[in-house]
């Protein structure tokens, strides 16, 4: 064909409307394929960092970057892929993406080094990111009415249920072969992905013309601000926030470069990211929604293993095994929520999950050092249900009422707001192990003073035990009162993760009584191809 103004010259996009239900299906499988494998490697080696650091000679801090490089390459990028999509178009900016996060995949389990490991990792979240949002995009172009509901209620299962599984299956790698393959595990899919989307998907041209009309400056500020912001939430914790300078020093670049982006953006005519589409009240309750079901999705999965590990003493496999009912319990509930959604106002349905989800955090709360898989079942069970519940109906009304020209900026926003508030959950959560386990532990201490007979009669039985094993000798109360130490210390960290979970609990709550606010969504006529 010739070349429109401003325009390549590929070949024509294809009607959706002309394709058969089976061609639509395959092509939405093959790109969920690719949403599935980005989001499992947010969590697939949070079970496996101590291996991964044994494997490359790095220590805890070091180490803990495997992760955090990830996340915060891939919460720059989410933002950027509905302008990127527009320029590339869907198809060639999906393989690109599946491309580069299959490479970077194989380099990060070639990788010699601790340093090599964070750069590639970080080239992995920011090459694989893409992905991820614009799933949301071609589901809304290739379904309408019930089938949208459906492909809704698949995306939020994978965007839920991925980061869930991510560390039981690393586990699982972890101990039947090695870390290496927590990252050799993509190629295979990430080649079929590479090779099958350019194939199958063909919905909108690129348009290499808005290179000379983008918002180069608004890119810088947002990297900025999401990147130093990111590193703020992971690293404040640990540093215990503002009183270190570097900290400090991310934190005032993230809020500078935050309110220069947002003036940027409302004042640009070619945002790169399109805010005004949170003055629709749908559209920014939905991404509070989105921001809330973040902080319950990767917090709970930080905490879960995170117990199990310090309080029980868990392996990577054991601590899969102990919290895959999540996943098995919200793959069960898939049918339920096709049900439901078929005969409910979604907003009933999400608001049911939402409430479901704030009573397993409660659940939780009764949470003491001997929980294993068995008492964490039906808290796990209730989470996952919650999961399946809150999130498709979340999708559907934010985005499901949204123009096809608006809806490639606007799940872009509505993704990175879901993995700000685990960004933000995560060091929350944090924050309360750290300082209530301190409360925690001083209180306990208050008690265990001369005048208790329960606590003397248990020194004296241990110090004599302690001698009997030639661990100590009778009257040295060193072995006795150190093991004493350990056992206040255990139980305070064990009432911190109660507060954290409960603390979660609230938020839920809150999200869950502001949900008649938002109005039902009636879907827009469906889109031509040219719309995008």
């Amino acid at each position: 064909m010739n070349a429109v103004a401003g325009r390549v010259p590929y070949s024509e996009p294809v009607d959706p409307a002309a394709l058969s239900m089976a061609q639509k299906v395959f092509a939405f499988a093959t790109m969920c394929v690719g949403m599935f494998i980005a989001l499992l490697d947010i969590q697939i080696v949070s079970a496996s960092l101590r291996d991964i650091g044994g494997g490359l000679s790095a220590g805890a801090d070091e180490t803990a970057w495997v992760q955090t490089s990830y996340l915060i390459a891939e919460i720059v990028v989410i933002p950027l892929s509905g302008w990127l999509s527009r320029v590339m178009s869907t198809r060639w900016l999906f393989a690109a993406s599946a491309a580069g996060f299959t490479i970077t995949s194989m380099l990060c389990g070639a990788a010699w080094d601790i340093k090599s490991m964070i750069v590639f990792r970080a080239l992995q979240g920011f090459l694989g990111g893409s992905m991820i949002p614009t799933v949301f995009t071609t589901a809304f172009v290739f379904f309408h009415n019930k089938q949208r509901v459906i492909a809704a209620a698949t995306i939020g299962a994978i965007a839920s249920l991925a980061p869930t599984l991510g560390p039981t299956l690393g586990g699982w790698i972890t101990d039947n072969a090695s870390w290496h393959w927590l990252f050799f595990i993509n190629l295979v899919p990430g080649i079929f992905v590479t090779v099958a989307v350019p194939m199958l998907v063909n919905i909108d041209r690129p348009d290499l013309s808005l290179l000379r009309h983008a918002d180069y400056l608004g890119m810088v500020l947002l990297a900025v601000f999401l990147g130093c912001l990111e590193y703020t939430l992971e690293e404040g914790p640990r540093w215990n926030w503002f009183s270190d300078q570097v900290i400090l020093a991310n934190a005032w670049l993230s809020g500078i470069a935050g309110v220069g982006f947002v003036a940027r953006s409302l004042t640009y005519e070619h945002p790169v990211v399109d805010l005004r589409a949170l003055r629709d009240r749908n559209f920014a309750l939905g991404s509070f929604f989105s921001f809330v079901t973040g902080i319950g999705l990767f917090s709970t999965i930080y905490l879960t293993p995170l117990f199990l590990g310090r309080v029980r003493g868990y392996s990577a496999l054991q601590i899969g095994e102990a919290i895959f009912s999540t996943g098995v319990f919200q793959i069960m509930s898939i049918p339920l929520y096709a049900f439901l959604a078929r005969r409910y106002d979604l907003r009933w349905i999400m608001m049911a999950g939402l409430a479901l989800f704030a009573v397993s955090m409660w659940d939780f709360s009764p949470i003491t050092h001997d929980w294993g898989a068995r008492e964490l079942l039906l808290p796990q069970a209730l989470r996952g249900m919650a999961q399946q519940l809150a999130v498709p109906p979340a999708v559907t009304l934010t985005l499901g009422g949204l123009a096809p020209a608006r809806l490639k900026l606007a799940s872009g926003l509505f993704n990175l707001m879901r993995n700000l508030g685990g960004a933000i959950g995560i060091a929350v959560c944090a924050t309360i192990l750290n300082d209530r386990t301190n409360l925690h532990f001083y209180r306990l201490a208050e008690h265990l003073n001369a005048g208790n007979e329960a606590m003397n009669g248990w020194l004296a039985q241990t110090s004599t035990h302690l001698a009997e094993l030639g661990q100590g000798a009778a009257g040295d109360p060193d072995g006795s009162l150190h093991q004493l130490w350990q056992l206040a210390y255990r139980e305070a960290q064990t009432l911190s993760y109660a507060d954290a979970f409960l603390a979660i609990g609230l938020c839920f709550a809150v999200a869950t009584v502001m949900v008649p606010l938002m109005r039902k969504v009636a879907p827009p006529a469906g889109p031509s191809a040219d719309a995008h």
